[in-house]
């Protein structure tokens, strides 16, 4: 499927899904968030990701929401959002619910949703020179794209809310002491780095990582009883799989397992 805002591939069970509109800055506009509906759904209807990494082209990962865009629909700016965000939030909730772990190769300028889409990421890295900023109070906005719940994960309730009051803008190396990168690694190094990772993930135990995802995700929100009976059932599910089958007998064989993400 050919998508006007974005790029993607899959080879060898690795989605590389990247914001492609590098004259532009990579802006979150009525385009984008239709493809972003899109993407969502043709990532959760394939059956050979086992691992996404995300990244842009350009010199910013994302300069957040478009700003001329919302200039020139002042009038009809609120019906406009909640047509975007649902197709946009649409694709990002499918995302979400896939088995393949998400990684992020953030540089540059990283702002408003751009924000949301890596905090939603299961990994991240961050160019040394990268820069986090939330954005969205400086148009005298609230937030999307998930990115209060994604924030909150990440940086916990207090820091993700400092975050946002306070329109902060975060060094690479500051984002990595609140929580929202992962690694900090030199500019020239980012891509090979986060695509070894993204590799390596991608030959694991994919519907193991999905359950794992999953269950992190509601941790927080979901009573230790419920929780309990949700891994038990998760892990049985695991144990019915040919990846479980195999890790089991390959370290009774002593031997490296070979996942097949299934």
């Amino acid at each position: 499927m050919q998508y006007e805002t974005l790029e993607l591939t899959v080879e060898d069970g690795l989605a590389r899904l990247v914001l492609n509109q590098p004259a532009l800055g990579n802006p979150f506009n009525a385009q984008m968030c239709a493809d972003m509906g899109r993407v969502g759904s043709e990532l959760l209807g394939r059956g050979d990701v086992r691992a996404v990494l995300l990244s842009a082209r350009g010199k910013f990962f994302s300069v957040g929401g478009d700003i001329r865009m919302f200039a020139e629909q002042l009038d009809t700016l609120p019906t406009q959002i909640l047509e975007w965000t649902s197709t946009l939030h649409m694709g990002l909730a499918r995302i979400k619910r896939l088995n393949a772990p998400l990684i992020a190769s953030v540089h540059g300028i990283c702002m408003g949703g751009g924000v949301a889409l890596v905090g939603a990421c299961d990994v991240v890295y961050a160019g040394k020179s990268a820069r986090f900023g939330a954005a969205y109070p400086q148009i005298g906005y609230s937030c999307d794209a998930g990115a209060s719940f994604a924030l909150a994960s990440r940086m916990g309730i207090a820091r993700a809310r400092r975050f946002l009051l306070f329109n902060e803008m975060l060094t690479a190396n500051q984002s990595l002491t609140a929580g929202l990168a992962d690694y900090v690694v030199d500019d020239a190094a980012l891509a090979d780095t986060a695509e070894q990772a993204a590799r390596q993930l991608a030959l694991g135990p994919t519907r193991a990582f999905g359950e794992i995802r999953r269950l992190i995700d509601k941790a927080l929100r979901t009573p230790l009883e419920s929780q309990l009976e949700d891994e038990a059932q998760a892990l049985s599910g695991c144990a019915a799989s040919a990846d479980a089958r195999e890790g089991i007998t390959a370290f009774v064989e002593k031997r490296a397992p070979d996942f097949k993400g299934r």
